[in-house]
């Protein structure tokens, strides 16, 4: 443990085996010589982006109505419980997504031009694109948290599958571009996620792993006394922080575990990466849980998302879609295949939903983690069966420790670049940026009560 002389450090660790375990912001990090009259410990501030691929149905995604005063359409239903959280916002386009002499590619460019605002190298080996929005604020989070940014996926997080002909399969399989040339892939394996925050082995050996399975030990055992010498230091309040904190690590452990034994017993398939669940919305529900930790614990101050990459072929069967998502979404305007498409949007939102409820009710500051984050939802490619990539479907969550108001449908003129967003927020999140990709200005209309 690390403790300071007047107060614990808000960097303080629990260390024990090999593994270290950070903690969430308790009252005792708040220098002991502040009062309550002092001015508050200023809020940190998170980003968060999530994905979903081919498109939408958009005609059944907008809202009614503009400003304050508008109405959810039944996509966005789902949503309704964190209204006062919620910035809806229309008129983006992502331009540089567009074939501009290219031809076909306009899975690929959608995903890899989301977050960089730059027309992709067309090559099947080659990559070139440009540095990513969340890595611009990575850079600048670095120095405060342990992980710069974390890169999440649903999907097989391979460089090999179904992409479009002439694109590196990178282009589609990840949102996150260090330089432009260097992609960060993202992980689908909840058990490498949850190891590379709190703790892993000094091999990447799959029988390594398994061994350390087998030994049914849970990584907190190991720092339980170090626990108890922490809670006797601490208050009341601190302590029921420090004990649902230390519960909800516990039990996405568990479930990682008893994923990983139920896979093995019912797919004894060694080429299979364990930790992965079989159900679709278990595995997102341990992924989103994942997020919510190393957010809580201020392990990574940046995390992006896919639900999976573009012209993902997962079907749906649990929603009464068997189909694989990326023909469905050919729908050809057939009134049955386009409600189909319409149905996984909302599904993804249910689900989404979860997750904005865990971050309304796990306290940060005087606040919760929800008042403090801005999370981008939404997608470089609109029409699904025309490939157009605008108006894009784009949504707000989060306070952003109090630069964000939301309640809000914002709509701006067609062809306004989604990086004018993205570098707003980076902006917002205290992190000064002129620039990124095709962007041509920032908005104020996000903390303000105007709309464009």
């Amino acid at each position: 443990m690390i403790i300071t002389k007047k107060a614990f450090s808000r960097r303080t660790v629990l260390r024990g085996m090999g593994a270290t375990v950070a903690l969430p912001l308790l009252d005792a990090m708040i220098p002991a010589l502040t009062s309550a009259a002092d001015t508050p410990a200023k809020p940190i501030r998170r980003l968060g982006v999530v994905y979903h691929p081919n498109g939408v149905i958009y005609d059944q995604w907008l809202p009614t109505g503009v400003g304050a005063d508008f109405k959810l359409s039944p996509t966005l239903a789902g949503l309704q419980p964190f209204r006062d959280r919620l910035t809806v916002v229309t008129g983006l386009f992502s331009d540089q997504s567009e074939a501009l002499g290219d031809g076909g590619g306009d899975h690929s460019r959608a995903s890899g031009s989301y977050l960089t605002g730059v027309h992709v190298k067309k090559s099947d080996s080659a990559v070139e694109n440009g540095i990513s929005m969340d890595q611009i604020a990575a850079k600048a989070f670095e120095r405060e948290t342990q992980l710069s940014s974390l890169q999440m996926t649903v999907d097989d997080n391979s460089l090999v599958g179904s992409c479009d002909l002439g694109y590196s399969c990178a282009y589609s399989s990840t949102l996150s571009w260090l330089t432009p040339t260097l992609p960060l892939m993202a992980e689908n394996n909840p058990r490498v996620i949850f190891e590379r925050l709190f703790g892993s082995s000094d091999s990447t050996d799959p029988r390594v792993r398994a061994s350390r399975l087998k030994q049914d030990q849970s990584l907190l055992d190991s720092v339980t006394g170090r626990v108890k010498q922490l809670q006797q230091k601490l208050g009341p309040s601190d302590n029921r922080k420090v004990d649902d904190y230390l519960t909800s690590l516990r039990d996405v452990e568990r479930r990682i575990q008893k994923a990983e034994e139920q896979s093995s017993k019912e797919v004894p398939d060694v080429t299979r990466p364990a930790g992965i669940p079989d159900a679709f919305e278990q595995h997102v529900r341990l992924l989103y849980d994942l997020q919510l930790l190393a957010f809580q614990s201020d392990l990574t101050r940046v995390i992006t998302f896919m639900y999976g990459r573009e012209q993902t072929a997962r079907p749906y069967p649990q929603i009464g879609i068997p189909e694989p998502h990326h023909s469905v979404t050919h729908h050809r305007n057939e009134p049955a295949q386009m409600e189909k498409c319409a149905r996984i949007q909302r599904y993804h939102l249910e689900l989404f939903a979860e997750y904005l409820e865990k971050l309304r009710k796990t306290p940060d500051g005087e606040g919760s983690l929800l008042d403090h984050v801005i999370i981008l939802y939404g997608a470089g490619l609109s029409n699904s069966d025309r490939h157009t990539h605008g108006p894009l479907a784009t949504l707000l969550l989060g306070g952003g420790a109090g630069a964000i108001k939301g309640g809000r449908h914002i709509v701006y003129p067609e062809h306004t670049p989604l990086t004018n967003l993205q570098l707003t927020l980076l902006n917002k999140l205290g992190v000064p940026a002129e620039k990124l990709g095709d962007s041509k200005g920032q908005f104020k209309e996000l903390s303000e009560l105007s709309t464009a």
